[in-house]
């Protein structure tokens, strides 16, 4: 029996005004990041709540990241 790696799902929260910048310049400039990374885009990351990230973890989310 082999077995097989599992890519570990990640989601981002961004802050509208600079991570997430940051990630649509990074697509612009055709720079790579894994498939696995899905990036949320949150008015300000002083708004994201521990609700918000128990909700992300319950619906298969194996890490958070939170960038401001």
């Amino acid at each position: 029996m082999t077995a097989t790696a599992v890519t570990p799902q990640i989601l981002a929260f961004c802050c509208r005004y600079c991570s997430y910048a940051a990630a649509d310049l990074a697509g612009s400039m055709r720079l790579d990041y894994p498939d696995s990374v899905k990036i949320v885009q949150v008015p300000c990351t002083g708004r994201v709540d521990v609700i918000h990230l128990l909700k992300a973890f319950e619906a298969g989310a194996d890490g958070i990241y939170v960038a401001g």
